[in-house]
C-alpha cells in the first residue's frame, strides 16, 4: 500500500506546477519510503522519508529578490526568471494530521546533517536508515517535520548541494579577484586554494603574472610576497611551492577567477522552500498543516541564519514571515560570504585560520548600535523589523566563540565599554567553559599524526541544553510562554573583561591568557556595497576591542549556563586549544577545538606540581558526595529550564564515569 501511495505522490509532485507561490516551481521526489519499516513514533505515528530535488525560479525584478548579488546577470528562462535546483531531504509523519504543525529546518553545515545527533541522540548519518541513526526519536515523537536542503554549490562530493546559476555579462565571461587562504598542520609540497576540501573557483590564467602568493606568521604581520617563479598552480584548485609549504604559516594566493555563482540563491532558496512547505495548499506540497517554522544552524550555518535575517530574507515573496523562530547555535558575531561575487561560503574567521574574510562585519547586535568609526547605525534585525517579520531568536555561545568568533560583540557596543541588552524577542545563552564542538569521552587522540592540539578535546556537550532550549523556543513562539532569561557575561558585573584581567589561575604548563581573534574594520573596495570585491586582500582598519569571559579560581567561566561538570568540576575546561610544535606556531590556537586541564588527584600531587587549583581529594570526600553535588546542580538546571528531567539519568551516569576516569591511578 505504501508503495502505491508513494508512486502516485511522486507523479503528482513531479507534474504539479506552482503558480500562486512561484518560486518553488516543483519538488521532484526521487525516493519516498517508510522510516524504519513503518515504526510508530508516539502519537505522531509512522514517518516517511522524501528525498529529491527542489526546483526554483526567481523574478529578479521582485522587491524581495533585488538584494541578491548578480541575480540580474544570471541566465533567464522564457518567463524572464532565474532557475536553479537543490537537493532536499524531508522526514514527515505519514499522516499530516498527527504532526504538531511545526517544520524544523536545519541549515546543513557544509552540506551535512546534525539535527538528529543533537536533538535525538542519534548516530550521525547522511541518510539515516537504522534505529541508531534515528536515536531516541524525540523530535519525531513530538510530531515535527524535519527538513534539510543543499544551499552551497562548492561542498565536497556526497554532501547536499545547490546547483547555482553562473553570472555573465550578457553572455560574456565575468572575472574577478579570489583569495585562497590556508594554514597547514604539516609540511606539504601542495595546498588547496579552496577551504576544507571544497570546490574552488578556477583561475582564468593559472600562469598569469597578476596572480600572487604571500606568507606571514601572525594575522597582523605584513604579508611577504613570494617570488612568482617559486610557486605555480598544479590544477584549478591546487598550488605548489618550491621547497614546500611550512606548517603554521599563513599563506594567501590571490588570483583572477571566472564563472561566479549567484550565491544569494542559497538565501532565497532557503526562504522559498520553507515558505512553500509552510504555506502552499497545492498538490505540489507534500506537507499539510504546518503552522510554524523554526530554523536551526550550527557554526557556519548559524552565521548563515544571521546573514539571512540581516539581508531581509525572512520575508517571503508574498510578504509573509518565513521563520517564526531562529536558533543560532555558536555562530558567534559573524555572518559570511553568502551573497557577494566570488564569495566562498565555507570561509569563517578564526584566530589562526581563514584570515581576513568578510565574516565579522558590523552590525553585530540584534538591536540598534552605532559604529563610532563610521558613524553608521544598524542592527541584525533592522530589515525584519521594518517589514514586520521578526522571528523569536536564540543565540547560543560557547567559550570558543569569545576567542575564535568575536562573541562579545553580539552583546556589547563596538567600543567594548558597555553592555547592549538584546531586544525582548531575543535571548542570548552562554554555555560556560563549553567548546565549539565536544570531544569524545574518555578522551582519545584518534590520529597521533594530526592531533586536536596540545591536549585532548574538551568533552563538555551542550546537546542536553539545546534539547531543553528547543522546547523553550517552541513554547515561546506557539504559546507566548517566556523562555529562561538571558545568561551571558557582562561588563557591568565584571564577568566580561579584558582578556588579561579574566582571573586566570596559574595552570602548570599553560600559557594564559590565550590569544584571541582580532576583528578589524575591513575595506574590500568601492564596489563592496554592490557585492563586488576590488581589494584582495582587504585593506585593514581599526580593530574592534577584545573582551573575554571572566573565570573563577579553577579557570572555569563564572557567568552563563554552568553545566553540572562546571559547578562541580574535576578540571578546567576551555573553548580553545593550542597548536602543537609540530604544527608550527604553537603559541596560536588550533582551529576551534577546545581543551581541558585535569585537577591533581591528591593534595600531594597538587603541591608537587605547584598547581593553585584544589585537588579532587580536597574537594570531594567521596564518589557519593560528588554524585550528590552533581545531581543537585542538574536538578537546579532543570528548574531553570536549561535541562530536561528525562536527560538527568544520562547526565549523572556520565558524571560518575568522569569521576572514575579523573581519579584512576
Amino acid at each position: 500500500m505504501m508503495r502505491r501511495i508513494g508512486v502516485r505522490a511522486v507523479v503528482l509532485v513531479a507534474l504539479a506546477v506552482v503558480t500562486a507561490q512561484a518560486r518553488v516551481v516543483r519538488l521532484r521526489i526521487d525516493r519516498r519510503e517508510p522510516v524504519l519499516n513503518g515504526k510508530s513514533f508516539g502519537k505522531a505515528g509512522p514517518y516517511e522519508k522524501l528525498v529529491g530535488t527542489a526546483e526554483f525560479a526567481l523574478d529578479p525584478a521582485l522587491r524581495q529578490n533585488t538584494g541578491i548579488v548578480d541575480l540580474t546577470l544570471a541566465p533567464r528562462n522564457a518567463q524572464g526568471e532565474v532557475e536553479f535546483t537543490a537537493d532536499f531531504y524531508l522526514l514527515k509523519p505519514v499522516d499530516d494530521a498527527r504532526g504538531n504543525g511545526r517544520l524544523f529546518y536545519e541549515v546543513g553545515n557544509r552540506g551535512g546533517k546534525a539535527m538528529l545527533s543533537v536533538f535525538q541522540k542519534a548516530k550521525g548519518s547522511r541518510d539515516p536508515s537504522t534505529d541508531a541513526e534515528f536515536g531516541d526519536g524525540a523530535l519525531m515523537k513530538q510530531g515535527y517535520s524535519l527538513l534539510w536542503m543543499g544551499w552551497q554549490w562548492d561542498v565536497p562530493d556526497g554532501q547536499m548541494r545547490m546547483n547555482m546559476p553562473i553570472a555573465s555579462d550578457h553572455g560574456a565571461q565575468i572575472t574577478g579577484l579570489v583569495r585562497g587562504n590556508f594554514v597547514l598542520n604539516k609540511r606539504s609540497a601542495t595546498a588547496s586554494v579552496a577551504d576544507r576540501n571544497h570546490k574552488a573557483y578556477e583561475a582564468v590564467d593559472p600562469a598569469s603574472a597578476e596572480n600572487f602568493m604571500t606568507v606571514r606568521d601572525l594575522p597582523p604581520d605584513p604579508p611577504q610576497r613570494i617570488p612568482r617563479e617559486r610557486w605555480r598552480f598544479v590544477d584549478g584548485s591546487t598550488v605548489t611551492l618550491d621547497g614546500g609549504f611550512e606548517p603554521g604559516r599563513i599563506y594567501d594566493v590571490v588570483y583572477r577567477a571566472r564563472e561566479p555563482r549567484v550565491l544569494g540563491t542559497g538565501l532565497a532558496g532557503t526562504r522559498d522552500i520553507v515558505s512553500f512547505l509552510k504555506n502552499s495548499q497545492t498538490d505540489a506540497n507534500p506537507l499539510r498543516g504546518i503552522r510554524l517554522a523554526y530554523g536551526w544552524g550550527v557554526s557556519q550555518s548559524g552565521r548563515l541564519l544571521r546573514h539571512f535575517l540581516y539581508e531581509g530574507f525572512n520575508e517571503d515573496e508574498q510578504g509573509k514571515r518565513v521563520f517564526d523562530g531562529v536558533f543560532d547555535d555558536v555562530g558567534g558575531a559573524g555572518r559570511g560570504s553568502f551573497n557577494h561575487r566570488f564569495g566562498q561560503a565555507s570561509r569563517d574567521a578564526e584566530q589562526h585560520f581563514n584570515i581576513m574574510f568578510p565574516v565579522d562585519m558590523f552590525p553585530f547586535t540584534d538591536g540598534p548600535e552605532t559604529d563610532p568609526e563610521t558613524g553608521k547605525t544598524d542592527s541584525l534585525l533592522a530589515r525584519a523589523d521594518a517589514r514586520g517579520v521578526r522571528p523569536k531568536m536564540f543565540h547560543v555561545l560557547s567559550n570558543s566563540e569569545y576567542f575564535n568568533r568575536a562573541g562579545a560583540l553580539i552583546h556589547t557596543d563596538p567600543t567594548g565599554t558597555r553592555d547592549i541588552e538584546p531586544p525582548a524577542d531575543v535571548r542570548i545563552y552562554f554555555v560556560a567553559s563549553g567548546p565549539h564542538f565536544a570531544g569524545p569521552f574518555p578522551p582519545v587522540i584518534a590520529d597521533p599524526d594530526n592531533p586536536p592540539g596540545q591536549t585532548a578535546l574538551n568533552p563538555l556537550s551542550r546537546n542536553p541544553i539545546e534539547r531543553a532550549l528547543l522546547q523553550a523556543l517552541d513554547r515561546w513562539v506557539a504559546d507566548g510562554v517566556a523562555p529562561p532569561a538571558n545568561r551571558y557575561p557582562r561588563l557591568s558585573d565584571g564577568t566580561l573583561t579584558k582578556p588579561e584581567a579574566a582571573g586566570w589561575p596559574a595552570i602548570p604548563g599553560v600559557k594564559l591568557p590565550p590569544p584571541m581573534l582580532i576583528t578589524y574594520h575591513l575595506d574590500f573596495g568601492p564596489d563592496w556595497p554592490r557585492g563586488i570585491v576590488s581589494y584582495e586582500p582587504p585593506r585593514i582598519g581599526k580593530p574592534f576591542p577584545l573582551r573575554a569571559p571572566a573565570v573563577d579560581e579553577d579557570g572555569n567561566n563564572r557567568a552563563g549556563i554552568r553545566l553540572p561538570e562546571i559547578q562541580v568540576p574535576l578540571a578546567t575546561y576551555a573553548g580553545w586549544n593550542y597548536r602543537t610544535p609540530a604544527m608550527g606556531l604553537p603559541s596560536q590556537l588550533n582551529g576551534e577545538g577546545g581543551s581541558f586541564y585535569p585537577f591533581a588527584r591528591t593534595r600531594a600531587e597538587r603541591e608537587a606540581r605547584q598547581d593553585p587549583r584544589l585537588s579532587i581529594e580536597e574537594r570531594y570526600a567521596s564518589r557519593e558526595q560528588y554524585l550528590g553535588k552533581i545531581t543537585t546542580a542538574a536538578w537546579q538546571l532543570v528548574a531553570d529550564g536549561f535541562l530536561l528531567a528525562q536527560d538527568l539519568p544520562e547526565i549523572t551516569e556520565r558524571a560518575l564515569a568522569e569521576y572514575d576516569w579523573f581519579t584512576k591511578p
